[in-house]
């Protein structure tokens, strides 16, 4: 049976146009994410804390970029530098990408860190990185709205451990927590969610 050619030019096309679609549906699928996504209604509660300067400084400062919210201590023996040191290599395999990140955080154990201690602590990591904290009742109500705990085992002695949420809260740019990741994520899986959720 011979085929004409308007029938054949057709086929052709449709073939064209699926192929095509199959190749840009597959594009803006969003990857698979390693971390749990949020959709919070309202923007996150503001909190005031101090900075390495001595300035006061709020959440809402850093509004235009995405925030990854940390909440940790400068004595953590090994949970908060292994995160810190995987939020670094992300932000490093982001690139210039990062440029709309910041990191930032906030030290749950106001008694042994200074705000200068904290910035300096985190900036070991990345000059980049901020670190804030402030006293006991403004931390505690810069984490308790976030759903983080915390609590420092001070009858332990000087070198007490205080036991916190381990995961970071990433809040966009207009301030919208949007994104949870857990504790255990690896630098890559970091990196990948992190270049999905900054487009």
């Amino acid at each position: 049976m011979k085929i004409s050619k308007p029938l054949l030019i057709g086929g052709v096309v449709g073939l064209l146009l699926a192929v095509a679609f199959y190749f840009v549906s597959n594009q803006l699928r969003p990857p698979e994410l390693h971390g749990i996504v949020m959709q919070s209604p309202n923007p996150a509660p503001n909190f005031t804390l101090m900075g390495a300067d001595g300035q006061e400084v709020d959440l809402r400062d850093f509004r235009g970029k995405f925030v990854m919210l940390y909440f940790g201590y400068t004595f953590c023996p090994d949970v908060c530098p292994s995160t810190l040191n995987d939020v670094r290599k992300a932000v490093e395999q982001l690139g210039d990408e990062a440029e709309d990140l910041q990191v930032v955080m906030v030290s749950v154990d106001p008694n042994r860190d200074t705000p200068e201690m904290v910035d300096a602590y985190v900036k070991k990591f990345n000059p980049t990185f901020v670190g804030l904290t402030g006293s006991t009742e403004q931390v505690l109500a810069a984490a308790t709205p976030l759903g983080i705990f915390y609590e420092a085992h001070i009858d332990e002695g000087d070198n007490y451990p205080v036991d916190h949420t381990a995961s970071i809260i990433g809040i966009d740019a207009d301030g919208y927590v949007r994104y949870i990741f857990p504790y255990g994520i690896t630098s890559e899986e970091m990196a990948s969610d992190l270049a999905y959720l900054l487009r």
